[in-house]
């Protein structure tokens, strides 16, 4: 099993009605910002463990788990909207930080949160970390009607019991399958430490209505309903040009953008939307894929502290 370096603490904080579940380490430093960490689609806050063993400077680090995540109430909802995702942590900040503004790492899904935050709070952002935060694929007003139809179908379909995310037999199974999702996990005895050691947070054993157990994914089906509302890049690039933090984009050196849009949305065009940036400079991880803080999380680790330092 991985043996974790630096201990978290679990704490749940009452945020919007939901009950929040909170992972962090180290202590309130003075004259530091904190370090909040923003995990990606179906993913969770202790995701980050391995790269925050690798940072060399002690200082307080906050990763919650996205509501319907992990151990964060999902509040009964069919389905969700990325606008509740800022207003989740806006409020998160407030609560973890009121008086100062904090640095920002956001991861995939975690990291389009955290580019659009920046724009719409600028003043609450130090220094932003984008791990791989690509956006979407550019949208067209035609396309809204058939969206909006599309998504209430899916809701039709969830509430009919056929979205589910599979349960699996044994935490064995949990394992195989994120090796699976990521292979490197699965090429030496440290990276299926790793997959066993993630497997325990991303999943749980759960009694089932015939007296056996199943381990469930923590995450709710909701998710994986589509967004009623198309992609607006022109906004999305209007927010972009008003945030004032220093960014860092990082991506690995597997093309991801390639592996899900097979051509529709290219890492040029993403390279082209982030021009709009006032501050910004790219950086590449070698030998990772999508999960490159689970695969390189050294240096990774390396980048980030070099980043927020020299500011």
């Amino acid at each position: 099993m991985y043996q974790v370096r630096k201990t978290s603490r679990s704490e749940f904080i009452p945020l919007r009605n939901l009950r929040y579940h909170v992972r962090t380490w180290g202590q309130p430093q003075a004259r530091q910002a904190p370090l909040v960490l923003v995990h990606g689609w179906m993913d969770v806050g202790a995701s980050f463990q391995f790269m925050v063993d690798a940072l060399q400077q002690e200082r307080h680090i906050i990763a919650p788990d996205w509501r319907g995540f992990g151990l964060t109430d999902a509040g009964g909802a069919d389905n969700y909207f990325f606008p509740d995702y800022l207003a989740d942590l806006d409020f998160l900040i407030d609560h973890f930080s009121p008086d100062a503004p904090v640095d920002l790492l956001g991861h995939s899904m975690g990291g389009n949160i955290a580019m659009v935050y920046a724009g719409v709070r600028p003043a609450r952002i130090r220094r932003l970390v984008n791990l791989e935060g690509f956006g979407l694929a550019a949208t067209h007003p035609k396309q809204a009607a058939g969206r909006y139809a599309k998504w209430m179908d899916e809701l039709k379909g969830l509430h009919r019991g056929e979205l589910q995310l599979r349960p699996y037999d044994s935490l064995a199974g949990v394992v195989a399958r994120l090796m699976k999702t990521n292979p490197r996990l699965a090429r030496d005895d440290a990276g299926r430490h790793k997959a066993e050691w993630l497997a325990q947070h991303w999943a749980r054993e759960e009694a089932q209505p015939d007296g056996t157990s199943r381990w469930q994914v923590l995450g709710e089906p909701a998710h994986k309903i589509s967004n009623a509302q198309l992609y607006r890049v022109d906004e999305v690039l209007d927010i972009y040009r008003r945030i004032t933090a220093p960014v860092l984009a990082v991506e690995a050196t597997d093309n991801s953008l390639q592996k899900w849009w097979g051509g529709s949305y290219t890492l040029e065009q993403y390279h082209e939307r982030l021009k709009s940036v006032p501050q910004v400079q790219t950086a590449v991880i070698d030998d990772a894929g999508h999960m490159l803080h689970h695969d390189q999380p050294g240096a990774l680790a390396r980048l980030i502290e070099d980043f927020l330092g020299k500011h």
